[in-house]
């Protein structure tokens, strides 16, 4: 069916949502081309995409058929499905409330008893709640970081940890049978739907606080924290001040506001989310700015070192995190043998030399928290190892696997633990990052997100991802040692007569990576949640300066060869 056969169907249908109508009749062709086309995309992080009318946006009609595809495939996973339940969950962006109540009620309509958080809450705490109560899965209403426009949906399995490919592609076809989406019943069972809240919040912070190694430490300095609007601002400070650190939280933004008023942006990767916490951070004498992103699975950080707040990167946080771990944890004799640091594809390598040096053994993922949260689940089920660690770049990483996504609420107890660390050791966190690359190298990773919106903009990431596929291409300061083409399955290990292939043990995906001499690295990969190519980037220098030149070398080097491709 064609987009003006799809946008016909939604104009014809009398019962239509009265603001989606009016932006229906508004729109122009291309207006239509653009929501219609196409239709909404499980990604790295379930469905993500503009508020609007549409098969390509987010709104209560592909919601509902969403949730009566997962229901539908939740039921053919277990006899008891349905006895064992949903939890749900929201964050504070536009229609999040009517999207988990209408998640509800399609489910409860089904049968499924659902636990539906009173109000907003942490996307960790929704997996903990999955855990909790034992239920069949979870359903997450969020767009994280992403501008006010957008809204999403995140799927669980009953361990608490998003659905990963193969199990998502059985949700997928489980939608796909469903035509009539705007007739989908939501009116039965809802005496099924019970509302949780503070008891689940006090189980899983009692949880969360199990991750202390050091409590005794003194916390002998001021902490300014934002929520940047979203659900961090639900427990985050009391969970600092209830184990002694002396928080205080930014007013303007701790607030439940969808428009995100108060701030620059809500994403914490970006250096305008800490402008008016600094100027606070400032004004008070605080040492560290922690930012966690509108889901609260991120942390971002800014620490004040020589009169000037430095913003640490996800790698950087979480080299720094981990290596207090494994320091700390080897120290009082509780550091297992048979321990595993996770991390994917896309991150910086230094964790992995961090992870070498004390013994623990690492396994990389492709991007997307989900793929860790199940390397967890296999080591629960299976035995064969203990988890210590699991990080990705973007701003993300778990401590204990009581939950099973990312969790920033843990992040931000580990940070401040290893801040009190350090300076009672008369030292920063710059000052111990600095420490650590003296001792293992100054890696240094960046990023170009390149914005290709709309149909063309798709059709463009498709042109440039195949000509890194089908080109042999040569960089003029890197020697390219080998690469992956996980779409294909291949790694090519590049010598002086036939190129050696092997299989690459991941599942698909649309991402290459490319090795380069002293364990520098790139990768290209096209966004699962936003229209944009991103070109990831690693390198190791003797000195940070050095490294910094390697950096801007390698980000030169490949932005020249893609703005070359049309």
């Amino acid at each position: 069916m064609g987009y003006l056969e799809k946008a016909k169907a939604w104009k014809e249908f009398k019962g239509l949502e009265p603001n989606l109508k009016k932006e229906l009749d508004a729109m122009d062709d291309q207006a239509l081309k653009e929501a219609f086309t196409d239709d909404l995309e499980f990604g790295t992080g379930g469905l993500r995409g503009i508020l609007g009318a549409g098969t390509n946006r987010m709104n209560i009609y592909i919601v509902a058929k969403a949730t009566l595809g997962f229901g539908r495939y939740l039921l053919k996973q277990s006899p008891v499905a349905a006895a064992r339940g949903v939890a749900i969950s929201h964050d504070n962006r536009h229609q999040s409330v009517e999207f988990a109540r209408i998640s509800a009620e399609v489910l409860s309509t089904l049968g499924f008893r659902v636990f539906l958080f009173e109000a907003l809450r942490p996307t960790p705490e929704l997996s903990y709640a999955v855990r909790n109560f034992k239920c069949i899965g979870g359903i997450m209403i969020t767009a994280s970081h992403n501008p006010k426009e957008y809204n999403g949906y995140k799927i669980y399995d009953e361990t608490g940890c998003q659905l990963v490919p193969a199990d998502a592609d059985k949700v997928i076809a489980e939608i796909e049978k469903i035509d009539d989406y705007f007739t989908i019943d939501t009116s039965k069972n809802h005496e099924l739907i019970y509302y949780i809240g503070k008891d689940v919040d006090e189980k899983y912070i009692a949880e969360v606080k199990k991750i202390i190694l050091r409590p005794n430490l003194k916390k002998d300095f001021k902490l300014v924290y934002t929520p940047l609007h979203g659900t961090g601002q639900v427990f985050a400070p009391q969970v600092l001040q209830s184990v002694g650190y002396d928080v205080v939280p930014l007013p303007c933004q701790m607030t439940c506001d969808p428009d995100f008023s108060g701030v620059k942006t809500s994403n914490p990767e970006n250096k305008e989310a800490y402008d008016e916490a600094i100027a606070l951070a400032k004004a008070l004498g605080a040492k560290i700015v922690l930012a966690t992103d509108p889901d609260a699975d991120r942390l971002g950080i800014a620490v004040e070192h020589d009169g000037e707040y430095v913003l640490f990167t996800g790698n950087q946080t979480a080299a720094l995190v981990f290596d207090y771990i494994c320091k700390t944890r080897k120290e009082l004799g509780t550091l297992p043998k048979d321990g595993y640091m996770f991390t994917t594809n896309v991150s910086s390598t230094l964790p992995i030399a961090i992870a070498k040096k004390y013994g623990l053994k690492v396994e990389i993922t492709l991007t997307g928290f989900k793929f860790i949260g199940e390397k967890a689940r296999e080591m629960e089920q299976t035995g064969r190892g203990t988890y210590v660690f699991g990080f990705e770049e973007s701003y993300g990483c778990l401590v204990s696997d009581c939950v099973r996504d990312k969790d920033s609420i843990q992040a931000i107890l580990m940070l401040c633990e290893t801040a009190a660390y350090y300076r009672e050791k008369g030292m920063d966190l710059v000052d111990a990052l600095n420490a650590i690359y003296k001792e293992y190298g100054y890696y240094l990773e960046g990023i170009t997100n390149i914005g290709l919106a709309g149909l063309e903009g798709k059709a463009k990431i498709g042109r440039i991802m195949d000509y890194f596929r089908t080109t042999d291409i040569a960089l003029k300061d890197f020697k390219i040692l080998a690469k992956d083409d996980v779409k294909l399955s291949v790694h090519t290990e590049y010598g002086k007569d036939d190129d050696k292939k092997s299989k690459i043990n991941l599942p698909t995906s649309n991402v290459i990576k490319y090795y380069l001499n002293d364990n520098m690295w790139f990768v290209l990969r096209p966004s699962g949640t936003e229209p944009k190519l991103k070109v990831y980037y690693g390198v190791v220098g003797k000195t940070d300066a050095e490294a910094k030149a390697k950096l801007e070398g390698l980000k030169a080097e490949v932005m020249a060869i893609v703005n070359l491709i049309k």
